[in-house]
């Protein structure tokens, strides 16, 4: 595993958010959800923010941040340019986190055992990468939807 790599992969994906959310016709469509789906762009988003924030910017980076899972879910109408400010300021959090890590420590031990069992760093970026493209997907399905 090369976290020049990783860093890549995370960058077009990020990349591929903002086109994306400025992909949408009608701002206000960001905040939307319709019957079935319970959670809107702007808040997928947010919540992807606050995860990269967190996992990376803050355990593998040591950039302070404080996590406010409230405002993920339930904060709505932030202007779409807010958010791609937000989003241009977490990919520098990725980056700067990703490529100052040791490669070393993708063996070490994660702070984290969400699925009932230790797991390497390495391991968790994996599935950190897998939860950013689940949401991702999802915003795009939400947009395509609402813009019918």
């Amino acid at each position: 595993m090369n976290l020049k790599e990783i860093n890549l992969l995370f960058q077009r994906d990020l990349s591929k958010l903002e086109e994306e959310l400025r992909a949408y016709q009608n701002e206000a469509q960001l905040w939307m959800v319709s019957q079935g789906i319970s959670n809107s762009a702007g808040n997928l988003a947010l919540h992807l923010f606050g995860n990269l924030r967190h996992f990376i910017g803050l355990d593998l980076g040591g950039i302070a941040y404080e996590r406010n899972r409230e405002r993920e879910f339930a904060h709505k109408g932030e202007p779409r340019e807010a958010l791609l400010q937000e989003l241009s300021e977490v990919k520098g959090v990725v980056e700067q986190s990703l490529l100052n890590l040791h490669p070393d420590r993708l063996g070490d031990m994660s702070l984290h055992a969400f699925f009932g069992h230790p797991m390497t760093i390495g391991y968790f970026l994996i599935h950190l990468y897998g939860h950013f493209n689940y949401h991702l997907g999802q915003i795009n399905y939400h947009r395509r939807l609402l813009d019918q």
